[in-house]
């Protein structure tokens, strides 16, 4: 055995206990996590990991060798450090840094397990698989066949390595709203044009119900011998599935299209499969990171996961994260987590405040004595100092005592100074834990509005009466908040997430604002504190994973099987070296000239120079560009308004729910 395998057997001899109580104190505050299996590695295996997006097994490809480089690098000269890295598989695989601290071995953990119950528990990571990811045997299988391809020596490395290149460049081109079906599934959905034609022809249909049945453009497109329908019949967002399905290679010794190889298209295929695994990690990085620094906190520092000899260094690494530059998730999505927390037991409270004798959503503010509410909301005694002194005033009947562990406990053989919460059940941990008690939150509930509680008077069926704070406040339900936690943990992603619960009281009290580089003064200025502005800035973000929106528009394009693509123009405009670039990655992968419909913004001097005078800034005029790639060269046309206002958006389009969830 080496000096490292001893240090590292010692270190996870160490978290064995650590590992088992902070998964059983997890599912104390009603989370579900997968099982995870702990690995004890270096510092250059987890720079390896972190290259890997978290697994051992990759696909052969320089792109993880850049990606270990950078990591290293960001570690020698930026000074950050990993402490961790989980994915999302049954069960979850977590690896901890062998140098970590114990306070940091135990945040690390507890961070985990949160992480672990939302890849169980949020429907979109169901979308790839409904139970069972099976993630590390799947990427594993993918690196053994692509590693079999550039073995192959019928088939080139290069070529397999450049073919890998072009479907990268693609990669979050898929449509991460709907499950992950493979390509070959949804080509054989799809009939050829001649077939449509056929069956329609065959169902003797009336002229009146294929009216009523399809779209009336596509019907029109149909009738007209000289005109070929638009192909795909609806504008098709999974990109990677259709050239799976109709694309070709360039042959450029004949300098014509054949067919791709069949390797070729079993690593679109593994890459394209890989793509939707991965998405929705993507597409969930606000909630998911903060859903784990919140129960991460509520463990280490309000439950004192970490001892009294760790809590202060804990404390300061957990503040450095939150406290990081630029858009941070972690405290971003803590912030809003405990936001919610919040206001779904401020609207509580506030409801059985309402109910008391004489007061209404009027004089609200006026009549309540809101120290009266802060005391009666104080947690009992008896589930707020749990010491071995007093487990004999605990009544093993109340619904917020754990029965079987305070007899344990009684016993001695549970050791309540370590841990109290093992005593409690859900429901005293949440009276133990409420959040509108806490030191931070002391003035939360005074800053109701009263539109706010206009609101919930209009809703409130419950006519009960209560004649003081005392009585309203005496039975109150305080798993509320948490439970309305677990409910948007199931069913959200990042910018359903930012679009319904951020605003205008979360900007103020969170100082967020927006700021914009003006034209007038050539420099970046504040722009706006308006929730609005703020919520729109960061769903541009983080909608579509922060790309741009691209469409398979048209498979034949102008009749001659050139494939055209279109950006849904959403206020921001492509960069049109970069949307140049990858058009040339595309044609590798349909084997014919490939064109692309977008808007762009243009903003002359003399604009910018009469604005600056009238202390305003220029409006940009907005003009429909094609560009086209033929294999050998780069053209850019002005197209007419008509042409380009189908991919226009009114306002800023998010593209954040399929058409179908707007009924």
């Amino acid at each position: 055995m080496t000096g490292d395998d001893y240090e590292n057997r010692k270190v996870a001899a160490q978290l064995e206990e650590p590992v088992r109580e902070a998964n059983a104190l997890a599912r104390k505050l009603g989370l579900e996590p997968y099982p995870v299996n702990y690995w004890i590695i270096d510092y250059d295996e987890m720079n390896a990991l972190i290259a890997y997006d978290g697994f051992q097994t990759r696909y052969p490809h320089w792109r993880w060798g850049m990606k270990y480089e950078q990591q290293q690098k960001q570690t020698q000269f930026l000074g950050g450090k990993a402490f961790e890295i989980v994915n999302n598989d049954n069960p979850s695989n977590a690896f901890l840094q062998v140098s970590n601290s114990m306070a940091d071995q135990k945040a690390v953990i507890t961070h985990v397990e949160a992480h672990a119950d939302f890849f169980r528990n949020n429907r979109w990571f169901r979308l790839f698989a409904e139970t069972q990811p099976n993630a590390a045997a799947m990427l594993a299988r993918h690196a053994e066949t692509i590693g079999e391809y550039m073995a192959d020596p019928e088939i080139d490395r290069s070529e397999v390595e450049a073919w890998i290149d072009s479907i990268l460049c693609l990669e979050d081109n898929i449509d991460q709203h709907r499950p992950f079906r493979s390509a070959s599934y949804r080509a054989s959905r799809l009939p050829d044009e001649e077939d449509i034609d056929e069956r329609l022809k065959s169902l003797n249909i009336s002229e009146e119900v294929l009216r009523e049945v399809f779209d009336e453009e596509w019907l029109e497109a149909r009738r007209k011998g000289d005109e070929t329908p638009t192909f795909p019949p609806e504008p098709e967002k999974d990109i990677l599935a259709f050239l799976w399905s109709y694309g070709k290679q360039f042959d450029e010794e004949n300098g014509k299209a054949r067919d791709m190889e069949e390797w070729q298209r079993d690593v679109l295929e593994i890459l394209r499969r890989e793509s939707y695994y991965f998405a929705p990690q993507k597409m969930t990085k606000i909630m998911n990171e903060g859903w784990a620094a919140y129960w991460e906190s509520m463990m280490m520092g309000e439950e004192h996961f970490a001892g009294a000899d760790e809590f202060i260094s804990y404390a300061d690494h957990q503040a450095k994260v939150l406290g990081s530059p630029g858009l941070n998730p972690y405290k971003l999505g803590k912030e809003l987590w405990e936001y919610i927390e919040n206001t779904t037991n401020r609207a509580m409270v506030a409801e059985r405040l309402l109910r008391i004798d004489g007061v209404t959503w009027r004089n609200f503010h006026d009549v309540i004595d809101f120290d009266a509410v802060m005391e009666s909301l104080q947690p009992d005694a008896m589930v707020d100092s749990i010491r071995p002194e007093t487990l004999s005033n605990l009544d093993p009947d109340d619904p917020r005592i754990d029965a079987e562990a305070l007899a344990l406990a009684k016993d001695g053989e549970i050791d309540v100074e370590a841990y109290p919460w093992k005593v409690l059940t859900f429901e005293g941990l949440a009276e133990r834990h409420f959040s509108l008690v806490k030191h931070q939150n002391q003035g939360f509930i005074k800053r109701i509005t009263q539109e706010e509680l206009e609101r919930l008077t209009r809703y409130m069926f419950d006519d009960s009466q209560y004649a003081d704070v005392g009585e309203a406040l005496s039975d109150l339900d305080f798993t509320k908040g948490w439970d309305r936690m677990a409910e948007i943990r199931e069913s959200h992603n990042d910018v359903t997430f930012l679009d319904e619960f951020l605003t205008q009281e979360f900007v103020d009290e969170n100082h967020y604002f927006t700021y914009e580089y003006v034209q007038t003064t050539r420099d970046f200025r504040v722009t706006s504190v308006d929730y609005r502005d703020v919520k729109k800035k960061l769903m541009l973000q983080f909608t579509n994973f922060g790309r741009p929106t691209i469409l398979v528009l048209d498979g034949n394009y102008n009749n001659r099987n050139e494939l055209l693509l279109g950006h849904r123009y959403n206020g921001v405009m492509l960069d049109l070296e970069q949307a140049t670039q990858v058009l040339e990655r595309v044609f590798d992968l349909w084997g014919r000239p490939v064109s692309l419909k977008t808007i762009i913004k243009e903003v002359d001097d003399h604009a910018i120079e009469v604005a600056r005078r009238r202390d305003r800034e220029p409006e940009p005029e907005e003009r429909g560009k094609l560009i086209r790639y033929d294999g050998e060269t780069v053209s850019v046309e002005d197209l007419p308004w008509e042409e380009v206002e189908p991919i226009a958006a009114d306002d800023v389009d998010y593209d954040t729910k399929p058409k179908e969830w707007l009924a």
